[in-house]
């Protein structure tokens, strides 16, 4: 054995490789946790792959764990009840803790946490129970205009969609409702995409997506090759320090920790950021974003997925 992966051992113990799970990512979760114990493998990490849905929680306390890098995206992963599970056994994970991943989870009351802090943010409106009649989708259009339609405890652009006439409204809000009781009607910006990832406190290099697509929708994300990725991006110096700032206060008002990404939209004539969401558990396949940005910023893939596993030795708010 030689004397880094002695060290590696030594620091890390048994790493457990949380993915899978339950939630609409289940396909993502798996791709990110696989990409991820490669990498921890290569580097002589002694981690294993663990599945709560096929592997069962209840068979966890069976095994020898250290520490967890958790790459369970979406529901039961991302939003504190893993989190809340493995602190109840005091077992380091990576990452933000309970409370921040919950809010974040919620797209609807991190939008007005940001908002009550003078964050940009879309106007909005929510949809609760029952269908959209006539009245209600014509008094929303005439407000808000075009609409993004988006269930407010989803990731990856599952369940969303543009809106832009009553029909479409009503469509897209019983499509959405397949996926959450709660639903978020935001005012659409004519806008280019941008996403910042924070790992440990600092802002990597911004990102400027690019599609055909009417947004970076779920295709564009995991399922076409006509996305493009622009990093570093077209920003100024100045621009890039001022979306580096806005992303880190982001990423602090809802007690986030470790790593993240917060993802933007500017708008293509006044210029102007919009805050659209944060994301505490982001891909790591191989289109991902973070590692995207990691390696402008001089950072492997390999050393990525340490330096997120040290998150886990981070003191819990």
């Amino acid at each position: 054995m030689s004397k880094h992966v002695a060290e590696l051992l030594r620091k890390y113990g048994t790493v457990a490789v949380m993915m899978g799970g339950y939630s609409a990512e289940r396909e993502i979760s798996l791709k990110t946790g696989e990409a991820v114990l490669n990498a921890l493998k290569t580097q002589g990490v002694d981690a294993f792959a663990f599945d709560p849905k096929d592997d069962g929680l209840q068979n966890f306390d069976g095994k020898k764990v250290d520490r967890v890098w958790n790459a369970l995206h979406g529901r039961g992963g991302e939003d504190g009840q893993i989190q809340g599970f493995l602190q109840s056994k005091s077992i380091p994970y990576t990452g933000c803790g309970v409370m921040a991943s919950a809010l974040a989870m919620d797209k609807l009351r991190t939008k007005l946490v940001w908002k009550s802090l003078g964050l940009p943010v879309a106007e909005h409106q929510m949809v609760a129970t029952g269908e959209l009649d006539n009245k209600q989708a014509e008094r929303i259009l005439g407000e808000l205009n075009s609409v993004m339609v988006k269930p407010i405890r989803e990731g990856s652009s599952v369940g969303m969609a543009k809106a832009e006439s009553i029909e479409q409204l009503q469509e897209a809000v019983l499509k959405a409702k397949n996926f959450d009781s709660e639903i978020m009607l935001e005012q659409w910006v004519d806008g280019d995409e941008y996403t910042v990832a924070i790992l440990n406190d600092v802002a990597l290099p911004s990102i400027h997506m690019t599609t055909p697509n009417e947004f970076y929708d779920y295709e564009a994300k995991y399922q076409t090759s006509t996305t493009e990725y622009h990093c570093p991006s077209d920003l100024s110096e100045s621009e890039e320090s001022e979306l580096a700032e806005i992303a880190t206060k982001a990423f602090a008002a809802i007690g986030a920790q470790g790593w993240s990404r917060v993802d933007f939209l500017r708008d293509r004539q006044t210029k102007a950021w919009y805050l659209l969401e944060i994301n505490t558990i982001p891909g790591m396949t191989v289109t991902s974003l973070v590692p995207k940005a990691a390696k402008v910023a001089g950072i492997s893939f390999e050393q990525l997925v340490l330096k997120i596993l040290d998150t886990s030795f981070v003191e819990r708010s």
